[in-house]
């Protein structure tokens, strides 16, 4: 029984949806704009991550050794430092890498490089340049060093506290783009379900003497909503197809545009390689709105 009522509901759902015409098209006009701006928060989301990701792969902790330090103590550093689950990478640079590094920097300095060649020797200590998985574990990687014994005598110095500032200003940065991400998304979020609901309100509107009918030959409010959310989910998933088919060639031209101008980031590689998840939230969310904003309408402006 409840099998069969189901079927009648969707059957009756499908009907509507094709029947209303101009206001279907409507309804799935309004609901693909919702969706294309949800695509777009999706889009600017991965940019943020990879801008971020830009960011802070440029920047790290080197600790500078003095000269007469022993290779085999500085690499026995490196490896107690590779051991803490905070460190990501840890770049070990010899005294002669170093050299040939300062000599390529100031290649046309002939000033520099003489005074160099005068020394009769390399100045240069070895050094250690750590990358950590998140910048505010910089702190606690210092503090390592400083607490680790084998350090004390070898270690010059460490341009951790040269770079505070920016750390500090990176992790606010990650921290405040993460929480206005949160905010813009709740916010169209809102607004989507607000304009698919008044959207499809005048599609229920326009059935208004079909539901009084209902109502007194005693009709359930479930079979008379059932219809109408049937019809909203319709609406939501084809949105999601259409909003699909149009990110397809925008992000192929945005792609191949503006790469160079995103930092490398290629919207159409990120759309191909995560069409799943992309197809997964957009069909979900216009199942989610047309189903919410149905639901809604029929509820208030319909009194059922």
């Amino acid at each position: 029984m409840l099998w069969t009522s189901l079927k009648r509901i969707a059957s009756s759902g499908a009907k509507n949806f094709a029947r209303s015409g101009a206001v279907s098209f409507a309804t799935v006009l309004i609901m693909t704009v919702t969706l294309v701006i949800v695509g777009f928060l999706i889009f600017l989301s991965a940019l943020l991550t990879h801008t971020l990701a830009l960011v802070q792969d440029k920047v790290d902790v080197n600790v500078y050794f003095t000269v007469d330090a022993a290779e085999g103590d500085i690499l026995a550093i490196q490896d107690s430092l590779e051991e803490l689950p905070e460190v990501a990478t840890v770049t070990y640079t010899s005294r002669d890498a170093a050299l040939e590094e300062f000599k390529t920097r100031h290649a046309n300095d002939q000033l520099t490089l003489q005074a160099l060649e005068e020394l009769g020797e390399n100045p240069l200590g070895a050094s250690l340049a750590i990358k950590a998985k998140d910048p505010s574990q910089y702190e606690s990687i210092v503090n390592h060093l400083a607490d680790d014994p084998s350090g004390t005598d070898i270690v010059d110095r460490i341009n951790y506290y040269q770079n505070k500032s920016v750390i500090d200003r990176l992790t606010g940065a990650i921290e405040t783009m993460e929480k206005a991400g949160l905010f813009v998304v709740i916010l169209f979020a809102g607004a989507s379900v607000i304009i698919a609901l008044a959207t499809i309100r005048l599609a229920i509107y326009s059935a208004r003497d079909e539901i009084a009918v209902m109502r007194l030959v005693g009709a359930s409010n479930m079979y008379i909503r059932g219809p109408f959310i049937v019809a909203g989910i319709l609406s939501g998933i084809m949105a999601a197809v259409i909003a699909l088919l149009l990110f397809y060639p925008a992000t192929w031209y945005a792609g191949s545009a503006l790469s160079s101008w995103l930092g490398g980031f290629n919207l159409f590689d990120y759309y191909v390689s995560n069409f799943a998840m992309v197809f997964g939230i957009l069909v979900g969310s216009g199942i989610l709105i047309g189903a919410l904003a149905s639901w809604l309408a029929v509820r208030r402006y319909l009194k059922v």
